[in-house]
């Protein structure tokens, strides 16, 4: 028993030094761009934006106004998709310079409806570049004049920023900073801004990209149903031998709030199983090392050897050591990183319950409609 606890503890050990020891560093928030100061609005006349707008009437307006604050000229294309809370309407509202509001037509099948409304407003760009954003985003003034000068000055044809989640609620303090943090394991910042590496990662809140490469992968289409969407452009972009960047800001925020355990869970929930691509093996693998790597060292710690309680020192230290610079980036306090452990435990949850909703028949859940199984 004694060699099985200090095996175990050695286990979680080693992949908390492996994150911490990589070369690409996932855990790091060096890769981030945040507006320039003093603030300067420009000539914007070359973007046009894409706004997939589902029932959000009481976000879009914030977001337009965001997008007034940018420069001018800005072309805003917003796809009123199927709405039935007058998010249209609210649009007409706001006074923007050149706002063109379409009537999403009913979804087709096997199309995302994200996607299907993004497409439909692509047949309208005729600039050279487009601003990919959700209705619920709001952009902090110059924020896009900095992803432009980024983008110039290293010859990228996409750059994106992960978008700062709402973080006012225990629970939003709890698992968003995570939510940030994970989606950095999966899709390292600096592996995928690489030009040699495959690891394509984006944020959809945020894209900005030459217009061309929509044509160049054939639309929307060829991507209608993705869930994670944003990442398959990315890869896609790539492909064809581009370079991408993403980022994390503080210029670009997320309106949505998660005031309650049962929203996150469900948003988190909506997509965790496509990222183990519907894999049962890949879900017993990834349950393991969840296991292994956050309750093992507490499990050690508390029953262990004096072996076995040295490593799981180590594991515990590593483990909240890799999360500080996220929480440290948004404000919050190092205290949270004491509560790892559960944090872990409750995405693995998340993760099987999109795991038996998938085997239920529902693929994912989002704004009233239902994508089953293809």
């Amino acid at each position: 028993m004694e060699i099985t606890w200090s095996f175990l503890a050695l286990a979680g050990a080693s992949i908390w030094l492996a994150i911490l020891l990589v070369p690409w560093r996932p855990w790091s928030t060096s890769e981030f761009l945040d507006s320039a100061s003093p603030v300067i609005k420009e000539e914007l006349g070359e973007i046009t934006v894409l706004i997939p707008a589902r029932n959000e009437n009481d976000t879009i307006e914030t977001t337009l106004s965001g997008l007034n604050a940018q420069g001018n000229n800005l072309n805003i294309i917003l796809i009123d998709d199927q709405s039935t809370d007058g998010s249209a309407e609210v649009a007409c509202k706001v006074s923007t310079e050149k706002l063109c509001i379409i009537s999403g037509k009913p979804l087709p099948p096997s199309w995302t409806g994200k996607l299907w409304a993004l497409e439909q407003g692509r047949r309208l760009i005729k600039t050279p570049l487009t601003l990919l954003i959700d209705a619920d985003i709001e952009l902090q003034p110059g924020i896009l004049v900095a992803l432009l000068k980024i983008m110039k000055q290293k010859d990228l044809q996409l750059v994106s920023l992960m978008s700062e989640l709402r973080m006012t609620g225990f629970w939003e303090k709890l698992l968003m900073p995570a939510f940030v943090y994970f989606f950095k394991l999966l899709y390292p910042f600096r592996l995928s801004n690489s030009r040699a590496s495959k690891v394509a990662a984006a944020a959809g809140g945020c894209i900005l990209l030459e217009t061309r490469l929509l044509e160049e992968i054939g639309g929307f289409q060829t991507l209608r149903e993705e869930l994670i969407d944003d990442c398959a452009l990315a890869r896609k972009v790539k492909s064809l031998g581009c370079r991408t960047w993403i980022g994390l800001t503080h210029s670009v925020r997320s309106l949505r709030a998660y005031n309650n355990l049962e929203a996150i869970w469900n948003m988190v929930a909506r997509n965790a199983f496509t990222q183990l691509y519907y894999s049962g093996l890949l879900l017993i693998l990834y349950t393991l090392i969840l296991v292994v790597a956050f309750w093992m060292p507490v499990a050690a710690l508390a029953f262990g050897t004096l072996v076995a309680r040295g490593l799981a020192v180590i594991a515990l230290f590593s483990m909240m050591l890799s999360y500080m610079p996220t929480l440290r980036f948004y404000h919050l306090s190092k205290w949270w990183a004491l509560t790892m452990p559960l944090i872990g435990t409750l995405y693995l949850c998340m993760t099987w319950t999109s795991a038996l909703r998938y085997w239920q028949g529902k693929r994912s859940q989002w704004k009233g409609r239902i994508y089953t199984k293809t």
